[in-house]
């Protein structure tokens, strides 16, 4: 397989952030059903198949923190980088009420197969690039849906994934996003903020690394302005923030 699973932007910027984009694309490689999941094409431009807007967020916000960035390049329904390799929902068969035919027959080595070509190399980059400062401080950019089916609407324009076992940073953002007086943000909102063997975990948790996770609601960021909006909003608060923590 020659497919390259991630794209790296600005590798040699001196910033110690380190800006990842876990579900940065929809795109199925060829040599997964010859690049095709067996899903409608309006539902691998759903969120279930990855972050929409996230990748454009993670571009700018490198470029204004100074930083290198890594974007994943496969869609997280043929595996997904944000999972521990043991968790049960690494390939998903049924996600929002959409069944995934090209993963329903997906077995042990098939999983082994798309771990060696997509989520493995991927990680062993973001380590990489996450080693090449001593003081490196990770910034993982992701987007959530207004409503998941069949439930109520999420109220939050923005929200702050973190672990109990290193909220400091996080918990230095979320202050600083706070004072702006026209968010409503969530903490641990949408999602609870630890999982496992997922991204933070691997590469920050483990590691002793700082770290934030946001997450920005998808309908503001689905087009490029939006985009650059968020970018240029979240800059100077993630380097007040960190300046705040002395990290």
């Amino acid at each position: 397989m020659t497919d390259h699973p991630f794209e790296i932007v600005g590798e040699d910027r001196p910033s110690r952030w380190l800006v990842t984009c876990d579900h940065a694309t929809n795109r199925v490689p060829p040599c997964i059903g010859g690049g095709d999941l067996g899903i409608a094409a309006e539902d691998m431009e759903r969120h279930i198949a990855y972050d929409i807007g996230a990748a454009g967020v993670t571009r700018r916000l490198a470029e204004r923190l100074g930083a290198p960035a890594i974007l994943s390049d496969f869609s997280r329904l043929v595996i997904d980088p944000n999972r521990g390799e043991d968790d049960p929902t690494l390939v998903m068969k049924l996600y929002d009420g959409t069944v995934i035919p090209a993963n329903r027959a997906v077995d042990a080595a098939e999983t082994e197969r798309r771990l060696n070509a997509f989520h493995r190399p991927y990680h062993a980059a973001l380590e990489t690039l996450a080693a090449r400062r001593a003081d490196a401080v990770i910034c993982a950019v992701h987007s959530f849906t207004p409503r998941l089916f069949g439930r109520g609407d999420r109220p939050w324009q923005v929200g702050i994934l973190y672990s109990h076992l290193d909220p400091k940073l996080s918990l230095a953002v979320l202050e600083r996003l706070r004072a702006e007086p026209d968010l409503n943000v969530g903490e641990n909102e949408p999602y609870g903020g630890h999982l496992d063997g997922d991204s933070i975990d691997r590469h920050a948790l483990k590691t002793g690394r700082a770290n934030v996770l946001i997450e920005i609601r998808h309908d503001l960021i689905r087009h490029q302005d939006g985009q650059i909006a968020w970018a240029d909003r979240l800059a100077p608060i993630l380097e007040a923030a960190l300046a705040d923590t002395d990290l």
